[in-house]
C-alpha cells in the first residue's frame, strides 16, 4: 500500500507534511514512527518543518543535523524528530535518549533511519523523497495496520487530491 506523488517545490512538500499531520492516527497503543529517507537535500527536514506547524509547534523548527534529536510539544502531543546521518552505526543510536520517549502518543520523525537498522523501532510509514527533473518525489509506504490506516485517511485529504500523482 502506497502513495506516489510529484511535489513541484519546498511549499508543496510542506503542504505534504500537514497533510500527514492531519491524518496522523493517535496510538493508544504506542508510539507512531515515520521513516523520512531520500539523499541530502530532498527536503526531509523541509516534509518535518510543515508537519510540525501543522500540529501547531511554533517557533524555530531546527534541523536535528547537528543536534541529532529536536524534541516538541504541542497539544499534548510529542514529537522527536530524529536525524541519524552523523551516526557511525547502530550502537550509537542508544546514546540519544530517544527510548525514554517511546511512549503512548508519541510520534517519532526520523531521517536517515538505515544509519541505525535494527536499534530504533520500526516504521509505521515510510517517506521516500527524491529529486527529480523538476522538483521532487514523493513515495509514502505503510508498514504496519497503523501505517495503512494513516494512509488510507491521507488518500482522502484534498492537497493529495490536488498534488499530481507519479
Amino acid at each position: 500500500m502506497r502513495i506516489e506523488l510529484a511535489l513541484i517545490d519546498s511549499e508543496h512538500t510542506e503542504r505534504l507534511g500537514a497533510a500527514l499531520a492531519r491524518c496522523s492516527p493517535r496510538s493508544a497503543a504506542g508510539a507512531l514512527t515515520v521513516y523520512l529517507q531520500g539523499e541530502l537535500g530532498a527536503g526531509k527536514t523541509t516534509l518535518a518543518r510543515g508537519l510540525l506547524r501543522e500540529l501547531g509547534v511554533s517557533g524555530v523548527v531546527r534541523s536535528p543535523s547537528y543536534t541529532l534529536l529536536e524534541s516538541y510539544e504541542s497539544a499534548g502531543l510529542r514529537i522527536l524528530h530524529l536525524d541519524l546521518y552523523r551516526l557511525d552505526g547502530a550502537q550509537d543510536a542508544g546514546v540519544l535518549g530517544w527510548r525514554e520517549e517511546w511512549t503512548p502518543g508519541a510520534l517519532f520523525l526520523i531521517e536517515w533511519p538505515e544509519r541505525a537498522a535494527g536499534a530504533i523501532p520500526p516504521a509505521d510509514l515510510r517517506l521516500t523523497l527524491s529529486i527529480a527533473a523538476q522538483g521532487r518525489q514523493a513515495r509514502i509506504e505503510a508498514a504496519t495496520v497503523a501505517g495503512a490506516t494513516w494512509l488510507d485517511a491521507l488518500r482522502g485529504e484534498p492537497v493529495i487530491a490536488e498534488m499530481n500523482r507519479v
